[in-house]
């Protein structure tokens, strides 16, 4: 039987064909938006990756929107390894350091309320949040269909 030992660690460079991988399997189904290995270079200081017994399992980022909010982005935890809290353990690492960096607000986009509801995010009116926050979201295939649901916790 495996251990089930998870480790959150800062992204490598190493890692940004698995992280893309992973992400545009997801939004090849409509669930995320797709990235490129460029984009996660650019990005790759504030991603984090999630290993289970050394395999690489899943990934997110902080994306600053103003010097008080982040959002967290690119979240995907590969299927083998469902059910085993790798995204509420990532999503905890970057409310962390979101924490760390004095930042007030980390807000997040999602299908999966019950995940971020799970770690004290609350719903919110998706346009109470700063415009920044849909500077993506014109990329989005579903943009004028969007059934993501707009989260917040408040590190006040």
């Amino acid at each position: 039987m495996a251990s089930n030992h998870v480790v959150i660690r800062p992204a490598e460079f190493a890692d940004v064909s698995a992280i893309a991988a992973l992400i545009n399997r997801y939004a090849a189904q409509n669930l995320m938006l797709a990235r490129s290995e460029n984009a996660i270079v650019a990005a790759l200081d504030y991603f984090v990756v999630a290993e289970s017994d050394g395999q690489f399992a899943g990934c997110a980022a902080l994306a600053f929107l103003t010097p008080q909010m982040v959002e967290i982005r690119s979240l995907a935890v590969d299927e083998r390894f469902a059910g085993k809290r790798i995204g509420s353990k990532i999503v905890m690492t970057l409310v962390e350091r979101a924490r760390r960096l004095g930042v007030e607000q980390v807000i997040a986009l999602t299908l999966r309320p019950n995940l971020f509801r799970r770690l004290h995010f609350h719903t919110v009116e998706r346009w109470s949040l700063s415009p920044k926050v849909w500077s993506e979201c014109i990329y989005c295939p579903k943009f004028h269909q969007c059934d993501e649901i707009a989260m917040v916790r408040d590190l006040r």
